[in-house]
């Protein structure tokens, strides 16, 4: 299912649907793209973050409260909506035990959060010419599961 089929069926389900949405995917693999989605689908990641210097260099608009995104999968399908519910933004090395473990991957243990995104980041930095940084900002968004679309 594409997002836009996904978000028109959100809308049914609501008296007063949001007029927009954004459509994206975790991680930087269609792999990791589905597993942390079906996570989400699952109920268990409720929370994500990102490297806020990447949203000022390409110019992207922070994640706000009250907004809505379609979750996309490996292959670009829709998996389910979600509402951000809150943001923050960090430094690295100040995130706390809770946001990892509303993050929901690997033992949800904050120092297993902190490995895996340190990685992650490192590798979006380096393509950018840059190196991590465990003061640099992160932005902690945290959503609830609003819509799951019938297959």
């Amino acid at each position: 299912m594409t997002a836009e089929a996904c978000w028109m069926q959100f809308c049914k389900t609501r008296s007063n649907p949001p007029p927009h949405y954004d459509a994206w995917s975790f991680g930087d693999t269609p792999e990791m793209a589905d597993r942390l989605g079906k996570l989400v689908v699952d109920g268990i990641k409720t929370a994500t973050a990102s490297c806020y210097k990447l949203y000022e260099m390409d110019g992207d608009i922070l994640p706000k409260q009250g907004e809505y995104s379609v979750i996309l999968g490996g292959s670009g399908q829709a998996l389910c909506v979600i509402e951000t519910t809150r943001v923050d933004i960090v430094p690295f090395d100040q995130v706390s035990a809770e946001q990892a473990w509303c993050e929901g991957e690997g033992d949800r243990s904050l120092s297993y959060w902190r490995d895996v995104h340190e990685a992650f980041f490192s590798r979006e930095l380096e393509e950018k010419g840059m190196a991590f940084d465990p003061g640099m900002h992160v932005v902690c968004e945290k959503f609830h599961l609003v819509y799951v679309p019938e297959i």
